[in-house]
């Protein structure tokens, strides 16, 4: 599959070519006050660790970017410790006496004296790896300011930091105590490396708290220094690499600068204008599966390890191109790897960052390989960067060289003169250390004696010094002596150039004078022209205003007559709706009052048929005549007499009445359409009467689209009495129209219908049947018509006809 990098190496490239393309920027960069981050990566067994190291003979990128570096600042270091650290990722500067005396008291705890670090005897393994003709050295490095390397080694191993620089405790005794709390025995046990934690500083960078670093001088020392921990860096054993690294090892290389101060001999005492920037190496560990390595225990919890870190880097890169490209803001997972913790300034934009993709061309690593270019790709499109601020010192720059110069033209007249050669500066900076003043013994006589000598000595080389530097301030005082006679001659030709300035200002001054008449004459045209347009602006205004008066008269004119109409719209409107509203209320008044008429009629009628047909059926032949009194019937009460009070539709007569009308439309079944609601658990009582609603959709329960086709709604309530007895209720309502396009019922009527059994005290009779022995007339025989009749009988309201039959021909309905 293709894959594009902004370059790629062949096999037979050479480590310098690649240190030229890939590292000399970032080292360029770090002289220069910038942070770097170099990243090797690939899967197991790709040639990451050579890349970084090298061998002997073919240095890798570390060795040639620590030998550019003291290439570079070599001549412009400072002493030992006059730069040093405070433990909080800063640095601190120290005067050089105070350096000089931290020399003297960290060479004394030495058990064995140090030798300079040109004589030390290189390890067999660092030897050689860089030639002389291969040598790279970074331009425009400042001459004004001092400089000095640290260098830090860690690996993190397991998701843990360990400080590869730190001094093992071997020999440390521990005594062991028995159950009775008597010393056991005495041992000398190992003390395993404690794990560092990552820390913010004050500028929000991320550091290892505790983390050891070295002060070096030289190229070797440090590579020397970076062997040192690489021997303690945790390498197995596996079946793809005979020496796989088990942890992601990390180099970091500090350089602090400081400017000169304004004489340009020593490091200027201000912690403000230290500058220290840093380069950072790491070589990652190889990405691997267990299957192909063969790994079993410890190996496969730290290939496990090594995947989640690398998993967690890769994520932290998508995050970051996605919220470049998409322009998110998600929250990128710098803490869930101590990898990506440590370098999350990095990716935030505090330096730049390169990675080296090692492909190993064999083919069992093909399917991991192209995972490691995809995700190599993807990284290429991450672009974050911040600048960085430099502090500004605002000296002369060529301070240092101007030093020299002096100190050497000092040293020239003190030759000339037969003083010592360069004796001052000799004796600054070889001063005879104090011996050892610690008294063990009372009857001591050599020490004190040795220590007043030593005093002494260091007191006549001090009035050499100060003489030698008062020959200096005469030599001085004659060469300002000279430089104030060079003065008065250019004093005199200041003094020529300043007559001929004076004439020149005179024919300035005649030339101004001209222009102020001038401008005084174009100060008096434009004060007219002023007074012109300020009058025309008045016009205008009073213009503007006055039309602006009109339109706005004009306005309240039509916003009156347009409230003049809508007002007599909406009076045109009330009135109609208030006409429509009484026209309505007097229909249904006048409706309801022929209903109750019809009622009352059709009550008074079915009253006289059915004494008719009990007077006719009372005089049948073969009967004797009852007595006078005793054929009247027993005149009904006021409350019998009365009708009962009818509701709009026709309430359920009782099972015993003998006659009903057939089919009596309701009061609410006119022209409109009802939605005739009965739930489904509504139980059928089987009465003769029943309401019946014209003109309606029966629904079991109602819905939008029935309701907006209907004006009316009633809905049917069952429910039991208190006579235990079921009762049904009509609840009616008029659907109303929301503002929002839907539909409301607002109910406006209840009607009850009730179930009634009569208890009839005799059963019924035949027609045949005799009179009763005692010749009374029973209660059966009101009733005998009601229960035998069969068909429907009733009298139209407002018809010619009398009281009479009309004969509908329709069989009373049964129960089943």
């Amino acid at each position: 599959m293709p894959y594009s990098f902004k370059r790629v190496f062949g096999v037979s490239i050479s480590q310098m070519e690649l240190f030229e393309h890939v590292a000399q920027p970032l080292v360029d960069d770090l002289i220069h006050g910038k942070n770097g981050l170099l990243f090797t990566y690939g899967v197991t067994g790709s040639g990451k660790t050579f890349t970084m190291t090298g061998s002997p003979g073919q240095g890798g990128l570390l060795p040639r970017s620590l030998d550019m570096i003291f290439n570079s600042i070599g001549p412009y270091q400072a002493k030992r410790y006059v730069f040093k650290t405070d433990d909080k990722n800063g640095m601190e500067v120290q005067n050089e006496v105070d350096a000089l005396l931290e020399r003297q008291r960290r060479e004394n705890n030495l058990p064995v004296p140090k030798t300079p670090s040109a004589r030390q005897k290189l390890d067999p393994e660092i030897a050689d790896m860089i030639k002389p003709e291969e040598a790279y050295k970074a331009d425009g490095v400042d001459e004004d300011s001092s400089y000095s390397v640290f260098v830090s080694y860690i690996e993190i191993y397991n998701n843990y930091i360990y400080d590869l620089l730190e001094e093992t405790q071997e020999d440390v005794i521990k005594p062991k105590w028995n159950g009775g709390g008597t010393p056991l025995r005495q041992n000398t046990e190992f003390i395993p490396p404690q794990s560092r934690i990552l820390r913010e500083d004050q500028n929000h960078n991320m550091y290892v708290a505790g983390c050891m670093e070295v002060e070096v001088k030289s190229a070797e020392e440090a590579f020397q220094v970076f062997w040192k921990g690489q021997k303690k860096r945790k390498v197995a054993n596996t079946c793809l690499n005979r020496e796989s690294s088990r942890s992601h090892s990390v180099l970091i290389i500090k350089l602090a600068q400081a400017p000169l101060d304004a004489d340009g001999d020593n490091v200027l005492q201000d912690k403000n204008q230290v500058t220290v920037s840093q380069l950072c190496l790491v070589d990652l560990a190889g990405s691997e599966r267990t299957g192909r390595t063969g790994a079993e225990g410890t190996r496969i919890r730290e290939a496990g390890n090594i995947n989640q870190s690398l998993l967690n880097l890769r994520t932290c890169i998508e995050i970051l191109r996605e919220n470049q490209m998409c322009g998110s803001n998600r929250m990128v997972p710098y803490r869930d790897s101590k990898v990506t913790h440590l370098f999350k300034n990095y990716f935030d934009g505090e330096g730049k960052v390169k990675m080296v993709v090692c492909v190993n061309p064999k083919a069992d690593d093909y399917e991991e390989t192209l995972l490691v270019m995809r995700f190599a790709e993807m990284t290429q499109e991450v672009e974050v960067a911040r600048p960085v601020d430099r502090p500004i010192c605002g000296f002369t720059p060529g301070r240092r060289h101007r030093n020299q110069a002096f100190k050497e033209e000092l040293s020239r007249k003190l030759e000339e003169r037969g003083g010592p050669l360069d004796r001052g500066n000799h004796l600054v900076h070889n001063l005879p250390p104090l011996p050892s003043c610690e008294l063990t013994d009372p009857h001591d006589d050599i020490t004190l004696p040795r220590l007043i000598e030593a005093l002494q000595h260091r007191y006549r080389i001090k009035q050499m010094m100060i003489d030698e530097y008062s020959q200096a301030a005469n030599a001085l005082k004659a060469m300002l002596q000279d430089m104030d006679g060079n003065l008065i001659s250019k004093d005199n030709l200041i003094r020529e150039q300043t007559g001929k300035l004076d004439e020149k200002d005179k024919v300035i001054q005649t030339n101004k004078a001209e222009l102020e008449r001038l401008e005084k004459r174009t100060k008096m045209q434009e004060h007219k022209i002023d007074i012109l347009q300020k009058t025309t602006k008045i016009y205008e205004d009073d213009k503007r205003s006055m039309r602006q008066e009109l339109e706005t008269r004009e306005q309240r004119l039509h916003r009156e007559l347009s409230d003049k109409k809508r007002i007599e719209q909406r009076m045109h409107g009330v009135v109609s709706d208030t006409k429509l509203k009484w026209e309505k209320e007097c229909d249904r008044r006048v409706n309801a009052m022929q209903l109750e008429m019809q009622n009352k009629l059709w009550v008074k009628d079915e009253k006289l048929k059915q004494l008719k047909a009990i007077v006719t059926e009372s005089r049948t032949p073969g009967r004797p005549d009852p007595p006078p009194r005793q054929t009247q019937p027993k005149r009904p009460s006021r409350e019998e007499r009365l009708p009962a009070k009818r509701s709009a539709s026709p309430s359920p007569v009782p099972t015993s009445t003998p006659v009903r009308p057939l089919h009596r439309r309701s009061r609410s079944a006119g022209g409109e359409k009802w939605v005739d609601h009965k739930p489904s658990s509504s139980m059928d009582l089987g009465t003769v009467l029943q309401p019946v609603i014209p003109n309606s959709i029966q629904v079991s329960a109602p819905s939008e689209k029935a309701l907006s086709k209907c004006d009316r709604y009633v809905l049917t309530h069952q429910e039991v009495a208190s006579d235990g007895e079921i009762q049904t209720k009509l609840i009616k309502g008029e659907v109303i129209k929301t503002r929002g396009g839907g539909q409301s019922v607002q109910f406006t009527d209840i009607e009850t219908l009730k179930q009634e059994l009569t208890t009839v005290p005799g059963r019924k009779r035949k027609s045949s049947e005799g009179k009763p022995p005692n010749g009374d007339r029973a209660d059966g025989a009101w009733t005998d018509v009601e229960t035998r009749c069969s068909v429907a009988v009733e009298m139209r309201a407002g018809s010619n006809m009398g009281p009479g039959y009309e004969h509908h021909g329709i069989t009373k309905r049964r129960k089943p």
